[in-house]
């Protein structure tokens, strides 16, 4: 029986809720209602105009609705008496296939009628800087290896504390906090889950990150790359697939290489087939692209691939293997949609095992410094453009996401590419002035 979010107001002391969907450039969008109005709201959803987010819609679009997921409610831990709620985009009646939230639960649908539940967890890293924006926070921190390091870490004790204790709280289950391999970066860890659960979590996160530094008169950021010389900000995932009860770990094979199935290599073999085109949508922004290939940083090494490639418990490659039973993709950045990217793991892989792909050879070596050895690895894409083609070449793997959720990203991504295009920077004056 799904909860009804009028009697939950009543007995957690809710005054408002925020309704919220996230659009495909990962921004999330809200509405506040008061809880004398959520039972309607609850049945018909929010309205919205949908060309006001980034969506592909246009002025002459009927309202588009925000139905809200009451399985999603978290009591805001800075702010108890406001709920907020994930939601699944609705016009004219219709879902919005568009809408990444629906899309990856049109994926997960699909993988439970074959019998597949798709579970992963998130590293989450982020950058604490200025409130304006500028420059690191902590004007101490400039180690040249800064990862770990104990006096920066506590030195934003009560940001991290603050958003660990939320999680705590929230019953995330959290287990670890640390400064990361830049200066004035940080990452924060909690249980893995459905895929569903770990996406509204992770969309929340970033929102809580955000909110708390804020609070404490400091800015969150999650881009890619916004420092040249510093390693930039990863968005980790790691994967494996359950059975439908979500009681088996359909990866783990102790008979296995690596303790990993047969099963395992073949969604594995998915993601490396589909490698190209998944940066679109994993590496979403022009800046991605500064964080992967990128040379040496301060700290002796980028920690990002540039290949497709994979490896048992080695950090250089696309793909790793810690553990048996799952694997950790190194792909995506901090800018990738919380809901396009298992949707997308989970397109590729369950292609993977449709199609009994294999992965290739599992290369063990230290892709920073022989990389340059490997023959007949391909290179991940160099630039959005690269990679927004590669997406619109792969027709598989669009027609496993969702037509209109990529010919709608892939549209207003190319316009993005254009917008940046059109704009002239410093480095080409500085070096074609007098050409």
């Amino acid at each position: 029986m799904a909860i009804d979010l009028a009697k939950e107001a009543k007995s957690k002391g809710i005054e408002y809720f925020l309704i919220s969907f996230t659009d495909l450039f990962g921004v999330m969008r809200a509405k506040l209602v008061p809880a004398s109005a959520i039972g309607g709201m609850q049945k018909n959803g929010a309205g919205f105009a949908g060309f006001a987010s980034w969506l592909d819609m246009t002025p002459a679009n009927s309202d588009m609705f925000a139905v809200p997921d009451p399985d999603s409610l978290i009591q805001l831990p800075w702010k108890p008496n406001v709920g907020w709620l994930a939601s699944d985009l609705y016009m004219d009646g219709e879902e919005v296939a568009q809408g990444p939230r629906n899309t990856l639960k049109r994926i997960v649908a699909k993988a439970n009628k074959s019998g597949y539940r798709l579970k992963h967890g998130v590293e989450c890293e982020y950058f604490i800087l200025t409130e304006d924006g500028q420059a690191l926070a902590d004007d101490r921190d400039t180690q040249g290896k800064p990862c770990y390091d104990v006096q920066a870490l506590m030195r934003r004790y009560d940001v991290i504390t603050e958003i660990c204790d939320a999680m705590l709280a929230l019953g995330w289950g959290p287990y670890q906090n640390d400064h990361e391999d830049a200066n004035g970066q940080f990452e924060m860890n909690w249980d893995f889950g459905d895929a569903l659960v770990t996406a509204d979590r992770h969309a929340f996160f970033k929102y809580m990150a955000k909110t708390i530094a804020e609070k404490h008169g400091l800015r969150a950021t999650f881009m890619p790359k916004p420092f040249a010389h510093l390693t930039g900000n990863g968005c980790h995932a790691h994967v494996s697939v359950w059975d439908k009860t979500g009681k088996k770990n359909l990866f783990d094979d102790p008979k296995g290489e690596l303790g990993v199935s047969a099963l395992g290599y073949e969604f594995l073999g998915g993601i490396m087939a589909h490698g190209e085109a998944l940066c679109a949508m994993m590496n979403p922004t022009v800046n991605s692209y500064k964080r992967l290939s990128a040379p040496r940083t301060t700290s002796g090494a980028t920690w990002s691939p540039s290949s497709i490639t994979y490896a048992g418990n080695n950090r250089t490659h696309m793909i790793r293997i810690p553990d048996p039973g799952r694997f950790e993709l190194r792909l995506p950045d901090g800018a990738a949609n919380p809901y396009l990217l298992p949707a997308c793991i989970m397109a590729a892989g369950l292609d993977g095992i449709d199609r009994k792909l294999d992965p290739g050879k599992r290369l063990d070596i230290d892709m920073y410094s022989e990389g340059h050895k490997v023959r007949g690895a391909k290179k991940l894409p160099l630039n959005l453009l690269d990679a927004l083609r590669a997406l619109d070449k792969d027709k598989s793997l669009k027609a496993a996401i969702g037509d209109e959720t990529c010919a709608a990203f892939q549209k207003l991504k190319n316009n993005e590419w254009s917008d940046f295009t059109r704009h002239l920077t410093s480095w080409e004056r500085d070096n074609t002035l007098d050409c």
